[in-house]
């Protein structure tokens, strides 16, 4: 590509271009609590109607040239019921494995991506104990029966889970409890140190993962000392504390003007490669009428633009939390990486300035072994509905037609020059 290059990277194994989906996003699910969440998806159960175009849909990456797929599994759809298991949705996903590999695409499979059955959130919740014990059971039937994978993610931005779910009330469950929220995370991280045993102990060569949303982080008034207080806190918290765990075995957790939680957690070195997903910069604010005192602002001050789901184009912010993630000293993944927008050209080029900044990474030693943008086709986003178009392959809702972007085939150009990677 002659406006990037060839960007170096390791040699211990090739670098995956891919593209990220999560299930529910993609085909909805009739037993997910997210389904009773979101009336806007009554209107469209089946949101891209992928569960049944999947095929169609697989093709699509082929024509990219991408030779890594990231796909979660709708644990829903597998255990509709506490006491049933539904073979014939683990043998559609493991078909889905089966495709990739005939592709010689690797799969890269999340186990947990925000959704759960609707009798897990009503009995067994993240904050209850028995909850460890039930998530297990769905991944030990997902292990024992979906042969292919190598990859594997236990949870997908397990903070934006705590963050939605536990103090801001806007996602299932719905709670605004800091001890419940600290629970919650307690039980994720168990969980994902049980898993990562579970998963070593029925192949040695899995490389386990978590996917950890990482944001640029700034005060809004860098005269303000709040302001720069709150965006340090902030900072610790949202992206490093978690790396530091997998560090130390210790998660220490620190709100504003709060006393800070030490919990020591069995996940040191628990990970093989990290996930980063990143898409923007946040502003700090501190304001005395706002929850815990802080105002979240995204503001155009790099020139970039904003998405249009309001997000800051901060490419930049991209090296900062690669090199911090890089602390860790094991693979990273850039696991998701994309922007909502209907202009074309903005997507190329949000492409293009992260790829540019990810070489840069490359080139100063940083491991970095993949990068999936986000995502293959238009999806159902969070809270926000149908209007986000995050998707290289622009889709009717009405009509579920998939049509290419100029982006796709941008992405596709920006593969095949840096082939050899």
């Amino acid at each position: 590509m002659n406006c990037l290059g060839s960007v170096p990277v390791s040699t211990k194994s090739k670098f995956l271009w891919g593209v990220a989906t999560s299930a529910f996003q993609l085909e909805g699910s009739p037993y997910a609590d997210w389904a009773a969440w979101d009336e806007r998806l009554r209107s469209n159960p089946n949101v891209t109607n992928h569960y049944f175009l999947y095929k169609k849909d697989l093709n699509l990456l082929k024509e990219l040239g991408v030779n890594a797929y990231r796909f979660s599994l709708e644990w829903s759809r597998i255990q509709p019921e506490e006491d049933r298991w539904d073979m014939e949705a683990i043998r559609h996903y493991q078909d889905i494995v089966d495709i990739l590999r005939r592709e010689d695409i690797e799969p890269m499979v999340t186990l947990h991506h925000f959704t759960h059955p609707r009798w897990f959130l009503e009995k067994y919740p993240w904050h209850n104990d028995r909850s460890v014990q039930k998530y297990l059971a769905y991944v030990e039937k997902v292990v024992s029966t979906l042969r292919g994978v190598r990859y594997w993610i236990t949870f997908n931005e397990p903070y934006i889970l705590l963050l939605g779910g536990y103090l801001d009330g806007s996602m299932p469950p719905g709670l605004r409890e800091v001890p419940s929220a600290v629970k919650a995370i307690g039980n994720i991280l168990v969980s994902h140190s049980r898993i990562y045993d579970m998963l070593h102990s029925a192949d040695q060569d899995a490389q386990v993962g978590i996917a950890h949303n990482m944001a640029a982080i700034a005060p809004c008034r860098f005269w303000h000392p709040l302001d720069r207080l709150l965006s340090k806190i902030a900072m610790f918290f949202y992206n490093h504390s978690l790396i530091d765990a997998f560090l130390s075995g210790t998660l220490r957790i620190r709100f504003p003007f709060k006393k800070e939680i030490e919990m020591r957690l069995p996940i040191k070195g628990k990970v093989d490669f990290v996930g980063v997903n990143y898409y923007t910069r946040v502003h700090l604010r501190f304001n005395p009428f706002k929850k815990m005192g802080v105002e979240l602002r995204y503001q155009d001050t790099g020139g970039h633009g904003l998405t249009d789901t309001g997000w800051e184009v901060h490419p930049r912010g991209l090296e900062k939390v690669v090199r911090y993630a890089s602390k860790l000293n094991i693979p990273i993944i850039i696991t998701e990486n994309g922007i909502a927008t209907r202009d074309d050209e903005k997507k190329i080029k949000f492409i293009k300035r992260h790829v540019d900044v990810l070489k840069r990474c490359l080139e100063s030693g940083i491991d970095v072994r993949g990068y999936f943008y986000w995502s293959l086709i238009d999806n159902y986003e969070w809270l926000r509905g149908f209007d986000a178009r995050f998707g290289l392959y622009r889709v009717d809702f009405s009509t579920f037609e998939r049509k290419p972007t100029s982006a796709a085939t941008y992405y596709s150009y920006l593969i095949k020059k840096n082939k050899k990677f």
